[in-house]
């Protein structure tokens, strides 16, 4: 496995954590329905979890498809 397949794969598995993490976060709240005082950060979670998931699944799927292809 070269390094690039190697980091594709790292990328996947932050992904599938903040694919679970947002998860676990809907279901401690109870889907943002029951959130203890202060507990407002819940909401930004809520926004940033799957942004960060998308973006590492992103980066993992271009850099596993990029394998092999050289530019020059």
């Amino acid at each position: 496995m070269n390094a690039r397949r190697a980091v594709a794969v790292g990328l996947a598995l932050v992904s599938a954590f903040w694919v679970f993490y947002e998860g676990r976060l809907l279901v401690v709240t109870h889907g943002l329905t029951q959130l203890r005082a202060g507990g407002n950060g819940a909401y930004i979670g809520a926004v940033v979890f799957p942004l960060l998931a998308i973006a590492a699944g992103w980066g993992a799927v271009r850099l596993w498809k990029r394998n092999g292809v050289s530019r020059g």
